[in-house]
């Protein structure tokens, strides 16, 4: 009996073709893929070796009657297909955000569940080797009882990168989707999954960008950048959804007595003058690890008061997928849990649209940004 699982995916870009090596590198079969334009959905499966390709998704999925649907799309394009997908009876793979709005991500997430399939929601850079880390280590007591945590990012993003649908809040863009999402992953996974409460700010600081023909791979999209921003016959687009938020909020920890305070802090254009960074602090010490999204070295200060790299442990050093590329190789690690639960085998958490659906309707809270209190009277 042939129990490989086979997998239909949504989008031919970064994502797209990420997704179909992830699944591959985990024993799964790529039976087709779909994408919006016929002439780049042709050339991408012929590169990559699928057997199917067109751009009618519900045609696809009586075509290939896949166990796994990936959704690599952005954004504005998840809802239709997700429900699609669910309604036929598959397990659904998603990147983020799971969809435009709260509403629309509690709805897939409650038809996921009464149609009793596997989702995976792909916040995954709480799969970093140094986030796993780090978890432990709290878990240890190492730092004590955790009492705050700072999550500090500045990407100067270029301004003139193309319109695309990360400038779109319709299509899914902004930071907090594309960036929130892997931070307050990383937080719950280490400090602990309930969130308490939370505020917010955002600010839209771009205001317009670009239009370019003929990007189609988000990863590649300053290749595109106009070398003339002054050329009259310029079209531009004009961006409506934030690049830069503020936001706290308390979670609880089982380690903890109290909720401990989290700061998230992203500046998408401004540049950087320290290191990004997360650091977890605690009654007895701080874990300190560098870079965005938990890239590393990891940097402990204990009862000796000063600051030491650790080594990653080899056990965590041999569970990582063997691939280059951050990004890549969380996607795999997922893909390989989520595999897993699928066929009834052992395997490790992973977020689900549960978390999909409640980080939707957090981000939704902050966009309202109707939380401040108005001092200006008492000046």
């Amino acid at each position: 009996m042939n129990n490989t699982l086979k997998v239909l995916v949504s989008g031919t870009g970064f994502a797209g073709q990420g997704h179909t090596d992830a699944f591959r590198a985990v024993g799964a079969e790529v039976v087709g893929i779909v994408g919006r334009t016929p002439s780049i959905v042709e050339d991408v499966a012929k590169k990559m070796n699928i057997p199917y390709f067109g751009t009618d998704w519900q045609q696809a999925l009586k075509d290939c009657q896949p166990d796994i649907v990936s959704i690599a799309t952005p954004g504005g394009a998840h809802y239709d297909a997700i429900t699609q997908a669910i309604e036929f009876g598959c397990h659904v793979f998603s990147d983020k955000p799971l969809t435009v709005d709260g509403d629309l991500a509690k709805k897939l997430y409650e038809l996921a569940k009464a149609k009793h399939v596997k989702t995976a929601f792909a916040s995954s850079f709480r799969y970093m080797p140094c986030i796993i880390h780090a978890k432990q280590l709290v878990a240890e007591g190492l730092i004590g009882q955790p009492t705050e945590a700072e999550f500090i990012s500045h990407f100067n993003l270029e301004r003139d990168i193309p319109f695309g649908w990360s400038h779109r809040k319709e299509d899914g863009g902004g930071r907090l989707n594309n960036n929130f999402t892997h931070m307050m992953s990383i937080a719950t996974s280490v400090i602990g999954e309930n969130i308490l409460s939370l505020i917010g700010e955002v600010r839209d600081d771009l205001g317009k960008a670009p239009i370019v023909e003929g990007v189609h791979n988000f990863k590649t999209r300053r290749d595109h950048i106009p070398k003339d921003l002054n050329d009259p016959n310029l079209k531009w687009g004009n961006s409506n959804v934030e690049w830069s938020y503020t936001v706290l909020a308390k979670l609880e920890s089982e380690l903890a007595t109290q909720p401990v305070s989290v700061l998230f802090k992203h500046g998408g254009l401004n540049p950087r003058f320290n290191e990004d960074h997360i650091v977890f602090y605690g009654t007895k010490g701080a874990i300190y690890i560098k870079g965005h999204y938990g890239m590393g070295p990891l940097y402990i200060w204990d009862e000796d008061k000063t600051w030491k790299e650790l080594p990653l442990p080899q056990a965590i050093i041999d569970d990582q997928p063997k691939i280059e590329g951050d990004t890549e190789r969380n996607w795999q690690y997922l893909a390989r849990e989520f595999t897993r639960d699928i066929k009834g085998e052992d395997f490790k958490a992973y977020q689900s649209f549960k978390e999909g659906s409640l980080y939707q309707q957090l981000i939704d809270l902050i966009r309202k940004n109707n939380n401040w209190t108005d001092v200006s009277q008492l000046q």
